[in-house]
């Protein structure tokens, strides 16, 4: 179980897995520098997916603005 700003019910082999992913994807495309490291970002994806929470709520979770989220 993985803790964000309350539990959610995810492996560390999954965020492990979409982290992999959003790393190999940034080094595809030459992606820049971002708010938020592939480790945060991937549980961020994977918050949204679960609880189904707004982008307003992810953003004040994870301390960036709306529009990053």
């Amino acid at each position: 179980m993985l803790f964000y700003r309350a539990a959610v019910d995810v492996s560390r082999s999954t965020l492990n897995y979409v982290a992999g992913l959003i790393r190999r994807h940034r080094k595809a495309i030459g992606s820049p520098w971002r708010r938020l490291n592939p480790g945060q970002q991937a549980l961020l994806v994977l918050v949204y997916l679960r609880k189904s929470e707004t982008f307003v709520e992810l953003g004040a979770g994870f301390a960036v603005s709306t529009t990053t989220a």
